[in-house]
């Protein structure tokens, strides 16, 4: 594409679109959000007004239709993904699809395989990722500058449970913890350690006020070497996000893993201690702006979409864990 800029449609109203995602394209200068759907075309009008995008829609298919729009986000309730990217893949358009990508890790492979096999681009909205800090983050690891690996912890818990009517509490609409935040720590473990977990074990807190989803999730996820990732996740605990790697000579400390402002992290080592910063860029527009490299330019996606079938695998492995209350291997 010799275009200077990628023209999105934005599939739904979600809090998350609405306070992060379009914002975060809309500071962008290789991203416009030219469109906006809503099942409602009262809701999409003043959406769409407020957020200062100029075409609203009334329904999806009439943003699919749009032959302006290139790519499409989809911060749509999780049971809606696979059939809204492979809509969209049909009509055309390159999808960028809110974490977690599907329900299992054999609905994302046939996600990845609709949009290869229109020509599109997918990728999972895991903004974290796209910050600069996770990229030295690994560097250092990389370098041994904390020693082997023994180990990595990671937490993601926020309290959200008076909310009855949110759709993290459908348990067919795919909600729960482990879809809504315990994908997080896995993403980032798998990440940092560039390699696949081999097995899960996994213990669920479920609430019959809340559909019987998992309110909080405690698991252990192994990987090559015998290093594992300890972490929780919850929608019912006091609010946290953090993120340790522990090494044989040292230990690097996030305190904002996933979100929040403050995007530094601390090495500690026998050496001594230090912060390392960053300037607060928006993770939402780092995000956008390497989905826009990607299309316009044709350079490589920076995450391609098999890893979110491989990080699919492991929940599934998770959620099986905490039904049958045994450790699950994952099949490579």
């Amino acid at each position: 594409m010799t275009q200077q800029r990628l023209r999105w449609g934005v599939l739904g109203c979600a809090d998350i679109a609405i306070r992060k995602v379009i914002p975060g394209m809309q500071k962008s200068q290789k991203n416009s959000v030219i469109a906006l759907a809503s099942r409602s075309q009262e809701k999409a009008a003043a959406t769409a007004a407020r957020l200062g995008i100029a075409r609203a829609y009334g329904s999806y298919e009439e943003l699919l239709a749009d032959p302006d729009v290139d790519a499409v986000y989809i911060p749509l309730p999780n049971h809606l993904h696979k059939e809204w990217t492979i809509r969209a893949a049909q009509a055309g358009k390159h999808v960028l699809c809110e974490k977690p990508i599907a329900l299992s890790a054999a609905t994302a492979r046939e996600m990845v395989e609709a949009c290869a096999n229109r020509g599109v681009l997918l990728a999972e909205a895991f903004m974290y990722r796209h910050h600069p800090r996770y990229e030295r983050i690994v560097q250092i690891v990389r370098s041994g500058e904390i020693g082997a690996i023994r180990g990595i912890h990671a937490t993601f818990t926020f309290n959200n449970a008076a909310d009855l009517g949110n759709v993290r509490y459908r348990r067919d609409w795919g909600g729960g913890s482990l879809y809504d935040v315990g994908c997080y720590p896995i993403s980032a473990a798998r990440l940092i350690l560039g390699d696949e977990p081999v097995a899960a074990t996994a213990v669920g807190f479920t609430s019959s006020q809340h559909d019987d989803v998992d309110m909080m999730v405690s698991g252990l996820v192994e990987f090559p070497k015998r290093i594992g990732l300890t972490f929780d996740c919850a929608m019912w605990a006091a609010p946290r996000n953090t993120l340790e790697i522990l090494g044989s000579d040292g230990r690097i400390e996030v305190v904002n893993a996933f979100v929040g402002e403050d995007m530094s992290f601390q090495v500690i080592t026998s050496h001594g201690e230090r912060v390392e910063a960053f300037p607060s860029f928006d993770p939402y527009t780092l995000q956008a702006d390497d989905f826009a490299e990607a299309v316009l330019t044709g350079a490589p996606l920076r995450f391609q979409p098999v890893d979110a079938i491989a990080n699919m695998r492991v929940i599934d492995a998770c959620l099986q864990s905490m039904a049958s209350c045994q450790r699950i291997e994952i099949a490579k």
